[in-house]
């Protein structure tokens, strides 16, 4: 009887398991069999494995071959197993020495004539061995930018499985790996030449960005189709500061899973951006599928925005989905293959029409809805949702003299980043210790009790919430806010000024110094 081993990961979400892969040769029929909750991809891994060994010029043992996944009770998905599947085989039958490969991971997908195609996840895969102690891996060619993300981490590149036998008779200990390169940011900030000053007309919604990105808010923009609100959802990532390193990981991770990173800079080092379109079904928004889930829009928009244009034309069931990870910053996936959790803390930029006809301003076109119909078309963003939402904002048409005005006040992009970074460090400086980044994530109970504002500012929102105006989740989410205005204002806390402020740009009205 012969035995030999390799390893790999095997990926639930973006938590990664490493599996030892045993192959064991025995008398017998000959054939190969797989287990170890193996999906239907892995099934098909036999015919791929013994076309590539064969194709590359090896032996195809004929004898009968066990494969065994371990652990067993972990299901496991996917084609990233042919390459320690028939590294094991290769090692059983001794065409090809082992004795470093039990210290490898190994992730490939296997062609019928040898070669190796990259495959989904390799950076997270890659950071469950690193906490499992593997120091070194082998990936496809294609992988090798993305495996050398990881500090600390030794990767070598193989075009085919001949290359990598080749390699292992040579003495893969004698071959000098890639060393792990420190992620470098990405040049520029590439949003498609998309700037703020682009918005001419709309200093209100351009303030709105501006307060939205400083403190990490949600923000629901209404109006008239052409008034801009698209162009100002568009324009929220490029004032977003840059990711840090660990944030990059965390979302190069969730869209290396899904297969979205770009070739030749997989790292993510910008907020994304991502805009489902309004027929998506739950699936599509939050994560889903056969098996175990892929995740859905709302994870690939991890530490960036979420822009649902034309809102109330999603289905309700959709947008009630995004309730849960609003809250828990993660989307939590459970189905018979397994659950999994992809981390989903963004910011929810929400656009909307003021009803279904949606007329255009300032043209000869009025309204034909009934109060009925208007009243259930804004009734589609329910309010458990909007309630969420910390700030609501009106883009109404502005005329050509507004237009002209408006012109001396425009500021870029770049500009009003440089503010947005210096208010986001007034808050990490307030925040350090609390595992909370921005003024969007703290919990009502420390706002109250650790971060409170002025006396008059606090009997404002008093008086409100005594009118039936704010929630309880609504004072919160005006404190919130309140305080990103405070930061941007560099002062030491919120004002009465801040709060009104605030509670304006929550859709309140502006209130009167009594």
């Amino acid at each position: 009887m012969s035995l030999a081993r390799c390893h790999s990961v095997a990926l639930v979400g973006v938590d990664g398991h490493v599996v030892e892969v045993e192959a064991d040769l025995n008398n017998g029929i000959p054939g190969l069999v797989i287990i170890g909750l193996p999906d239907t991809s892995l099934y098909e891994a036999r015919d791929r494995v013994r076309a590539a060994i064969t194709n590359s010029g090896e032996e195809w043992p004929m004898r009968k071959i066990t494969l065994a996944l371990s652990p067993a009770s972990l299901r496991k998905t996917g084609s990233s197993f042919d390459l320690a599947m028939a590294m094991a085989v290769l090692g059983a039958s001794g065409a090809v020495p082992l004795e470093s490969a039990p210290a490898l991971i190994m992730l490939g997908e296997l062609a019928l004539d040898g070669r190796v195609r990259a495959v989904r996840g390799v950076l997270p895969a890659l950071l469950a061995s690193t906490k499992a102690g593997f120091d070194r891996a082998v990936v496809a060619h294609a992988n090798v930018a993305e495996a050398r993300l990881l500090p600390g981490l030794r990767v070598h590149g193989v075009a085919s499985l001949a290359e990598l036998v080749a390699w292992l008779r040579g003495g893969a200990r004698d071959v000098p790996f890639l060393e792990s390169a420190e992620p470098q940011p990405a040049p520029g900030e590439e949003f498609g030449g998309r700037d703020l000053s682009d918005v001419l007309g709309q200093s209100g919604g351009r303030r709105v960005v501006e307060v939205a990105a400083a403190g990490g808010h949600h923000v629901l923009f209404t109006g008239p189709p052409g008034t801009g609100k698209t162009m100002l959802a568009e324009r929220l990532p490029g004032v977003l500061p840059a990711l840090d390193r660990a944030a990059a990981l965390e979302v190069t991770a969730v869209h290396s899973v899904a297969g979205h990173l770009p070739a030749g800079m997989p790292l993510v080092t910008r907020p994304p951006l991502s805009a489902p379109h309004h027929t998506a079904s739950v699936a599509a928004l939050v994560g889903g599928g056969s098996g175990i889930p892929r995740p859905g829009a709302a994870s690939l928009a991890h530490r960036g925005v979420l822009l649902l244009d034309e809102a109330p034309e999603f289905a309700s069931g959709v947008l009630d989905a995004l309730r849960q990870p609003l809250e828990s910053g993660e989307v939590v996936l459970a189905r018979a293959a397994g659950t999994a959790r992809y981390p989903a803390r963004f910011q929810l930029v929400l656009a909307a029409n003021p009803c279904p006809c949606a007329p255009v301003t300032g043209i000869a076109l009025q309204c034909t809805c009934t109060p009925q119909a208007r009243l259930r078309y804004a009734a589609r963003l329910s309010g458990p949702l909007l309630d969420r939402v910390d700030i609501r904002h009106e883009v109404l048409s502005p005329n050509r003299a507004e237009m002209d005005a408006d012109r001396d006040h425009l500021e870029s992009s770049a500009v009003v980043a440089a503010r947005v970074v210096l208010a986001r460090e007034r808050a990490v400086q307030r925040l350090a210790g609390s595992g909370w980044r921005t003024n969007a994530e703290v919990s009502g109970v420390a706002l109250r009790r650790h971060y409170p504002p002025t006396l008059d500012a606090r009997r404002i929102v008093e008086r409100e919430q005594d009118r039936g105006l704010l929630s309880a989740r609504g004072v919160d989410r005006v404190l919130r806010v309140g305080w990103t205005l405070a930061d941007l204002d560099g002062a030491d806390r919120p004002a009465r000024g801040h709060i009104d402020e605030a509670i304006m740009l929550r859709g309140g009205v502006p209130r009167v110094a009594a």
